[in-house]
């Protein structure tokens, strides 16, 4: 029992440190203002990352870097007006999908039965 303890400990040790790695190699290289969402350009190992954030919804696109496209600068022209409006359907969709699951999940948990009061 006392090496599994340790086997389990290690574990959770080589875990911990591949998630504080993983995030301190993740950085922030900036934000886009916009009247409604929160956008966020991360930079890790050779990826990019744009994370679009409205209310409890977000969604991230992830970029290979390369010559065109390694920085702030970059993002910022990439994610224009078009790529934004169509972040934003696809937020509009997304909370209609839970809306939708949450009306389901409310309908089958409303069933329950109480006994009649006279």
């Amino acid at each position: 029992m006392g090496s599994d303890c340790f086997v389990f400990r290690s574990t959770e040790v080589l875990l911990v440190l591949w998630y504080k790695l993983t995030i301190l190699s993740m950085r922030i290289i900036g934000h886009i203002e916009h009247p409604v969402l929160k956008i966020t350009a991360f930079k890790m190992d050779n990826k990019l990352s744009v994370k679009f954030e409205s209310g409890l919804f977000e969604q991230i696109y992830k970029f290979r870097e390369s010559d065109q496209l390694n920085k702030i600068e970059d993002i910022q022209n990439l994610v224009d007006e078009v790529f934004i409006s169509n972040v934003l359907e696809e937020l509009k969709s997304m909370n209609q999908i839970k809306n939708k699951a949450l009306s389901r999940y409310i309908s089958e948990n409303d069933q329950e039965e109480f006994e009649e009061i006279i």
